[in-house]
């Protein structure tokens, strides 16, 4: 005997009662009824986020229709974003929320939008050669006076400003970084294309703070919203540091999440 291993965690709760009400007699088509259904159990909460659906035979099954009309009402629902599919794992109950998984690769908030399947849109308020500030000099380990990009860019989810993003990157490391046009390209992908340089790891470290005078205006947002900061430090090879960065996330459209295992 053999027990299944999860590999995400997620609400898998007991099979529900259902009592859809179909009635085959009706003028609107059975897939329609099950879409409403489905529909309802999510809006009301008796599916929460992450609730992995019974599979396909299964639910066609309580529900006493065919996989086909079963089919068609999930896609429905797909459609209006309320459900999402999974190869090899099932079909769950969608997040409000857009979740990148920045706490567990070392990935940029860009490319894990895009692998989510959420682009975003960016803004450069800032690029400027200039000295950092003490604090960032003594992190990317540079002694007495030498000019850094100072990049600070404002991401937009669906038009609206979700994050504000503040770098420092090294130009003794990557030559010409202050040429590449952001509001196009990422700063990771400008990094290990346009200069050449090797990422191989990152240091990230995570708490919540108030929005401020400055954030809140780029953002639109109160001052007092509250905020996930994550502070970054990037390494080149041989553990040398290369960009350090400042991000301001809104908590209400964005939410950091890990996929955890254990060895």
């Amino acid at each position: 005997m053999h027990a299944r291993r999860r590999t995400e965690p997620t609400l898998d709760a007991p099979a529900p009662t259902l009592e859809a009400g179909l009635d085959p007699t009706a003028p609107c088509t059975l897939h329609s009824q099950i879409s409403q259904w489905l529909r309802e159990r999510i809006t009301t909460g008796d599916w929460p986020e992450h609730y992995r659906l019974p599979a396909e035979p299964d639910l066609a099954s309580q529900l006493g229709v065919s996989r086909g009309t079963l089919r068609r009402a999930v896609r429905t629902l797909v459609g209006e974003g309320l459900l999402v599919q999974t190869r090899g794992r099932g079909t769950f109950v969608a997040t409000t929320v857009v979740e990148p998984p920045l706490a567990q690769r070392l990935t940029t908030l860009s490319e894990a939008l895009v692998d989510a399947g959420h682009p975003l849109t960016t803004t450069v308020i800032g690029q400027e050669v200039t000295e950092p500030p003490a604090p960032v000099a003594a992190l990317l380990e540079i002694d007495g006076p030498r000019s850094v990009l100072r990049l600070e860019r404002v991401r937009h989810l669906d038009g609206t400003a979700v994050a504000r993003l503040v770098n420092y990157v090294r130009l003794d490391l990557a030559a010409a970084i202050e040429h590449v046009d952001f509001a196009a390209h990422t700063l990771f992908a400008a990094l290990e294309h346009t200069c050449g340089v090797t990422i191989t790891s990152a240091r990230r470290r995570f708490d919540a703070v108030t929005a401020g005078d400055t954030t809140a205006a780029l953002l639109g947002i109160s001052p007092l919203t509250p905020l996930l900061h994550l502070e970054q430090l990037t390494f080149t090879t041989d553990e040398v540091p290369l960009e350090f960065s400042d991000v301001w996330l809104r908590a209400d459209r964005l939410r950091v999440t890990s996929h955890l295992t254990r060895t």
